[in-house]
């Protein structure tokens, strides 16, 4: 991008995507937005900077990691894993014949010319691909939520840190110029002092409530059941659903807490810099789709969140409901003392802010007392409390609008792999993947057990 274009971009942004107050306005911040979102899609590596990517697991968002992957100057697919024939044909007829295909996801991390893996299986496989990848020295991409269970999250950070390699889990929207104008916001102390946060996921239609399409060409040969289940002490019966649908089960995902609550926390603790909540509890039921699943379809989520070095104390209520008659809708609202910040594709402030002055009459007891009372304490009023004291405290509104052409999900893979060629620090590391997780995990047990899960964030543990 030649320096006209550039300068063009930063106008742009600088007066045409920010609607807020001069302080926030400044081409200082236009260009360092530039410089962190737009200008690495600009960069061009030589030949030996070329990254070979593998994908193990080429469903709906395994494909999708890839595509955006591919986007970034210099990778390269090398190869592909999964369990159903059919998605491995496919995946030549996009990527060519000559494309590398197994079943057996250790013949992909076997092979020396892969770099890195993107990790896209069902939540159940997580832990334990993980985990091999990095022990086969091929740094690691991996879905969210990064583990199925509380106890495999040490384990794959310990791997994580033994291995010397990149490893960044997939909650790909905190790469976004939203979130990071929403960190920004938020550390300005913009709104006041936070006190809770509303967060919610809305859906109605039935392939967003994981009613996907399911080939009919299908067998236990065909799609590899009992390799499927191999690593479960209980082995399930065969199923096709539990394969092509499996967000459904709770022995294979993680339900709408795991998919989709973790966005949300995941954009939370990035905003904040919270390591997590103490305290969950959750509520909810199976209201439309009794399509065979065994997780809720609508569920509320309260977290409480105690104060720390980064943070006040605040509290978190979480819904998704995947039956709104309000359409696919969704948003998080932070509520501080001063404003309220909302991140969604974008970010908006509004504020509200108390007088210095407490107020006196209108929707009062002022009114209920006698006459010479109320003259009395009015004029007392007016004595202590000076004109400016009462008036109304104003602050211009903000608003962020994410440019044209941004990418969240490419940006994400940016930041991968600039890690891996520069050593760069990626934005949501195994620990951080753990944190983002754990409270969701946390979510269902107190769903499924009706009872309060205590969390030690710092830690990393389960209270007992």
């Amino acid at each position: 991008m030649n320096k006209n274009s550039r300068r063009r971009f930063i106008k742009q942004v600088g007066m045409g995507s920010f609607a807020m107050t001069s302080a926030l306005k400044s081409s200082a911040i236009a260009e360092s937005y530039y410089e962190k979102h737009e200008l690495p899609m600009s960069i061009r590596y030589s030949s030996t900077d070329k990254v070979r990517v593998g994908v193990i697991g080429c469903g709906i968002q395994g494909n999708s990691d890839i595509r955006s992957a591919l986007k970034v100057p210099g990778i390269e697919i090398g190869g592909a894993c999964d369990l159903y024939q059919g998605r491995l044909t496919r995946m030549k007829e996009v990527y060519g014949n000559d494309l590398f295909t197994t079943k057996d996801y250790r013949e992909l991390l076997n092979r020396k010319d892969i770099d890195a893996v993107i990790l896209a299986t069902c939540d159940l496989w997580h832990s334990k691909i993980a985990i091999d990848a990095l022990k086969a020295g091929k740094h690691l991409y991996c879905e969210k939520p990064m583990v199925h269970k509380f106890d495999q999250g040490i384990p794959v950070i310990m791997a994580h840190k033994g291995s010397g390699k990149v490893m960044q889990v997939g909650s790909q929207r905190i790469s976004g110029v939203d979130f990071e104008k929403a960190k920004e916001i938020y550390e300005s102390g913009d709104l006041g002092k936070l006190n809770c946060i509303e967060a919610t996921t809305d859906r109605q239609s039935a392939i967003g409530a994981w009613e996907y399409s399911i080939p009919p060409d299908l067998s236990p040969e065909a799609i590899e059941w009992d390799r499927y289940v191999s690593i479960m002490t209980k082995k399930p019966a065969y199923d096709p659903k539990k394969m092509f649908w499996w967000r459904n089960y709770r022995d294979f995902g993680t339900g709408v807490s795991g998919d989709l609550y973790v966005h949300l926390i995941t954009g939370i603790h990035y905003i904040t810099g919270s390591y997590g909540p103490s305290r969950i509890l959750s509520s909810g039921q199976l209201c439309y789709w009794k399509d065979g699943r065994d997780v809720p379809d609508v569920m509320t989520t309260l977290l409480d969140y105690p104060e720390t070095d980064k943070h006040p104390a605040f509290q978190v209520t979480l819904r998704v409901n995947f039956i709104s008659g309000a359409g696919s809708t969704g948003a998080t609202k932070f509520v501080g003392s001063e404003g309220v910040m909302t991140v969604d594709n974008g970010v908006k402030v509004n504020h509200n802010i108390l007088s210095k002055a407490p107020g006196i009459g209108g929707y009062d007891s002022l009114f209920t007392f006698p006459q010479a009372l109320q003259d009395r304490m009015m004029a007392e009023y007016n004595a202590k409390w000076s004109e400016a004291d009462k008036a109304k405290v104003t602050r211009d509104p903000v608003e962020f609008t994410v440019p044209a052409g941004h990418n969240s999900h490419v940006m994400h893979f940016t930041n991968f792999f600039e890690s891996i060629r520069n050593h760069k620090p990626v934005v949501e590391d195994s620990t951080f993947g753990f944190r983002a997780a754990a409270p969701c995990l946390a979510a269902n047990e107190s769903y499924f057990n009706k009872k309060i899960i205590t969390w030690d964030a710092k830690n990393m543990k389960v209270m007992i």
